[in-house]
């Protein structure tokens, strides 16, 4: 699987502690050995992102991303507060 950051992912990622943008690293990791695993939490967030899905990146943040055939776009990440 491919993975793309949309513009607005790396702004705000730029902003987070650097100790939750290492998490992301070690859960996109895992996201692409199995976009399922129970530690991601992989779930569908339709009403706040038609389309789109979040994956857990720490106890607060989330990412959320949308597939594209065999892409996933990562679009936003935040805390669950900030993006719900």
């Amino acid at each position: 699987m491919e993975v793309k950051f949309h513009k607005n992912f790396k702004k705000r990622f730029k902003k987070i502690p650097v100790k939750i943008q290492e998490q992301f690293y070690q859960r996109l990791e895992v996201f692409l050995t199995d976009k399922f695993d129970k530690t991601l939490n992989n779930h569908s967030v339709g009403k706040a992102f038609p389309d789109c899905k979040s994956i857990n990146v720490s106890g607060d943040y989330r990412a959320i991303f949308q597939e594209q055939g065999d892409v996933a776009i990562f679009l936003t990440v935040g805390t669950h507060s900030e993006l719900y």
